[in-house]
């Protein structure tokens, strides 16, 4: 990097860094502080400027605290008090911001549920928080439904919307809204609340297992809301446009949050459209948009339209931006700041990339090490633990060393962000920390994600643990190798991971792919494709051609299935091939070829 690059860099981080600083200090300084006298306040300032807009219903301000304040005295008539949780099913939309403020107001912790899980995965979530009553969207009832059989019976249950004619044990939430107060709770009905209390339950994705709810306290969310209004520079001119599922951080917190902070509006779309993605920017004016995943990557798929750069987006932000396709997704659609960045709901690692540089998830300057602790140390791939030396502590990697990124957990109220809330499972919390790491008794919090660091302290996301496997004494990053095949002509989609083959060692690499015809695939082209860009151990031995790939509400592929199902066409319906390392091509693999490649016939 040139000299003039350093200074640039220097200057970004450190005018991101103090923009966020201004606005989040002032919340552990002010502990009584919590979100519902944000909320009160913002309403005062920002009044009659519009909050959140969606093509059913639009609120200002002062509506959006009134109806959050009808939510907190209906939930305290209902015995919501202080730490109690509430379920929340309803897909995006502005009052479902109105509802989880409300329930906050009012003391208690609402559980965003996801919108996608049905049956025992819904019923696992709202059984894990103890739940005392359900709110549902209307439209969600068939989901949670689903899910009935599996919950307590005498669970309440409130729809927001019309109650199908014949239904049973289903009460009406708008109406029982309605009766209540839109003025801010006062006396009593003010109960002490302090930054150190729950406020949400936000849900892990579930890819690798049943969904954790991730405790959210009132300074966590005051941290997203106030935090990347000052990280993302905005002002009462913006408007966010939000196509994210609400349920999750960013679309639900930091990229509303970064709007309330300063009086600008949100436009929220119930779900996400590629081919309208464009059209609903510009349309509604507007300025920023969060992304994660692979949105981008749909984006990009979608032909070129003269609506790629008819828009006024002068920011984005999110993470999940794969190097593979920074640059392209940039310059395709003229935007001009990207900022990608790392966190993890329940964590204490935060990185940001100030500077748009294509691949990096965050950078933390030398000036900001001591006060955001982020450390990679050595890991150990087959036991799926951190390395430790004779001394037994762990070893920092040196630059460009792949190993897990660990952040220092404190209990310093000056540092609240350094804490680790941990999950409503105290077993699952547990196991994310790990101690005397540097020196007896220090206690650190996992990511479960491989980094590497370089020497500029650039950090950049290698793949998540458990993703990653060994084949031939070699650790493979899942992430790399598709990111390399997405490279190959009429590749629209791949998922990597690895799969068990009798009596060897280590996991086999294999491949879903969803391309435009399997019938036409060039195999050979592809086999020297892969032969040019990677080493033997990382290319992918098996192949699994699919119509599209099993996804989360988050864009993140799901692999857990896949890895069992392996390569065995009993089990598999999709087609299957086999790279024959003794003539170098792929094979269709029938029930012949898998028993020659289960017994070992075959010598991989």
């Amino acid at each position: 990097m040139s000299l003039f690059g350093r200074i640039a860099s220097e200057w970004a981080y450190l005018r991101g860094a103090l923009r966020a600083l201004r606005r989040t200090k002032p919340i552990a300084r002010t502990p009584e502080r919590t979100l519902r006298e944000l909320i009160e306040g913002l309403a005062a300032q920002f009044a009659d400027r519009p909050a959140l807009m969606s093509d059913r219903e639009v609120l200002t301000y002062r509506e959006l605290n009134g109806r959050a304040n009808q939510y907190a005295h209906w939930a305290m008539a209902q015995g919501i008090t202080r730490g109690d949780a509430v379920a929340l099913l309803m897909p995006n939309r502005p009052e479902f911001v109105a509802i989880w403020m409300g329930i906050a107001k009012a003391g208690g912790v609402a559980a965003l549920l996801n919108t996608n899980l049905p049956g025992t995965s819904l019923a696992h979530c709202i059984n894990t928080v103890s739940a005392k009553f359900i709110i549902v969207d209307a439209a969600l009832l068939p989901m949670l439904e689903s899910a009935r059989a599996f919950l307590d019976p005498s669970l309440p249950i409130f729809v927001e919307g019309d109650i199908p004619p014949g239904a049973s044990g289903l009460l009406s939430l708008r109406q029982e809204r309605a009766t209540f107060p839109d003025a801010n709770p006062s006396g009593q009905a003010r109960g002490p609340l302090t930054i150190n209390d729950r406020c949400l339950y936000i849900f892990t994705s579930g890819t690798t297992g049943m969904p954790k709810a991730a405790n959210i306290n009132h300074y966590r969310v005051q941290l997203a809301i106030l935090g990347y209004a000052g990280i993302t520079g905005s002002n009462a001119s913006d408007r966010m446009y939000i196509t994210l599922p609400m349920y999750h951080t960013v679309g639900g917190l930091c990229a509303v949050g970064a709007m309330l902070a300063v009086g600008g509006s949100c436009y929220i779309r119930e779900k996400f459209s590629a081919r309208e993605f464009w059209n609903d920017i510009i349309a509604h004016d507007c300025t920023m948009f969060a992304y994660i995943g692979e949105l981008c990557r749909y984006l990009l798929a979608v032909p070129p339209a003269p609506t790629d750069r008819a828009h006024r987006i002068r920011l984005c932000f999110g993470n999940g931006l794969r190097p593979d396709i920074f640059v392209a997704f940039r310059d395709r659609f003229g935007l001009r700041h990207i900022i990608e960045f790392y966190a993890a709901t329940e964590g204490n690692i935060t990185l940001f990339n100030f500077d748009s540089k294509p691949g990096a998830v965050g950078r933390l300057p030398k000036w900001m090490e001591r006060s955001f602790v982020v450390k990679v140390v050595r890991f150990d791939v087959e036991t799926e633990m951190p390395v430790r030396g004779p001394d037994g502590r762990c070893i920092e990697c040196a630059p460009d060393e792949v190993g897990e990124a660990i952040g220092q957990i404190l209990q310093d109220p000056n540092k609240p962000a350094a804490r680790f809330e941990g999950y409503a499972d105290k077993a699952a919390s547990d196991k994310k920390i790990m101690r005397d790491v540097f020196a007896p008794g220090d206690a650190w919090f996992r990511s479960g994600d491989l980094m590497r660091k370089d020497a500029l302290n650039y950090f950049y996301f290698v793949d998540r643990i458990g993703d990653t496997f060994r084949w031939k004494s070699e650790n493979v990053s899942t992430t790399e190798v598709a990111e390399t095949i997405s490279g190959f002509p009429g590749m629209h989609e791949v998922n990597v991971y690895g799969v068990k083959v009798a009596d060897m060692e280590g996991r086999a690499g294999m491949a879903a792919l969803v391309v435009d015809s399997v019938a036409d695939f060039d195999f050979a082209a592809f086999n020297n494709f892969l032969a040019t860009r990677l080493p033997d151990y990382a290319r992918p031995l098996f192949l699994r051609f699919q119509d599209h790939l099993d996804i989360t509400s988050t864009f993140k592929t799901r692999k857990l299935e896949l890895v069992l199902e392996g390569f065995d066409p009993s089990r598999v319906h999709d087609p299957l091939f086999f790279h024959d390392p003794r003539n170098g091509s792929f094979l269709r693999i029938d029930v012949g070829l898998f028993r020659d490649l289960t017994c070992g016939k075959i010598r991989l």
